[in-house]
């Protein structure tokens, strides 16, 4: 089974739920038999790539809150982050464009690196006092951490076009989809689940997507020859070769 998960590094409830999600699925009983993919999805699209702010300005611009509404936010997250055992800090982080580190996700995808990435990506931005905005050797060394190379990370930070359609593809593949938040979690292309759900409920779409999934019916066509443990079968020959 394969669950897809749209998230953003610039998401809280992403860092939460991916936590709840985890939790879950260390308990599901047929864990070994789930792939993860984790997919692209920007909350600020627009955003020019040196365009950084404090958090607390971009919530009172961009949603209106009063300055005590926004500390007392980011207050709230940092308790549900510490039921999960995640760091967060609730004063003090910045907020900037992500489309860098979505297309330094996908080169972690193809080196098989892509999960420790998130991960360093998410602490890094929401628990280290060092911005994730504002300087590419920041992304290298977390790059580096999770297992990539520094060249070929900062090859990718260099070339504004390298990832870029795989980014797109996969927020244009949310939007079909239906997703207008993350995180989105989709089991198996059946079953969707949106924002940070108790693990609980995560536990209960696994178990429902597992139970309901439909396995391939064969079309019977004759005995046609194929290849198998043995060897393969040819025609006309005593045995298999």
């Amino acid at each position: 089974m394969r669950v897809e998960i749209w998230s953003d590094i610039a998401c809280p409830w992403c860092y939460v739920g991916k936590a709840r999600f985890e939790k879950a699925l260390a308990a599901f009983p047929h864990r070994d038999g789930v792939e993860v993919v984790h997919r692209s999805f920007e909350l600020d699209p627009g955003r020019a790539k040196g365009d950084v702010q404090p958090v607390l300005a971009m919530l009172t611009a961009k949603y209106g809150m009063s300055e005590a509404q926004a500390h007392a936010g980011e207050d709230n997250l940092g308790a549900q982050a510490a039921a999960e055992g995640l760091d967060y800090r609730t004063r003090g982080r910045d907020h900037g464009s992500t489309f860098d580190m979505h297309r330094l996700l996908h080169l972690a995808k193809e080196r098989g690196r892509q999960e420790a990435l998130l991960d360093a990506l998410y602490r890094a931005n929401f628990a280290d006092e060092r911005s994730v905005f504002d300087d590419d050797e920041r992304l290298v060394e977390l790059a580096v951490a999770a297992g990539l190379d520094a060249d070929a990370a900062r090859d990718v930070l260099a070339d504004p076009t390298a990832y870029a359609d795989e980014v797109r593809a996969d927020e244009d593949e949310a939007a079909q989809l239906g997703a207008t938040g993350v995180p989105f979690f989709v089991l198996d292309r059946a079953y969707g689940v949106s924002g940070a759900q108790p693990a609980e409920v995560f536990a209960r779409a696994l178990t429902q997507a597992w139970g309901e999934r439909t396995p391939l019916k064969p079309i019977d066509g004759g005995g046609a020859e194929a290849c198998g443990p043995d060897g393969c079968a040819v025609p006309g020959a005593e045995n298999p070769r």
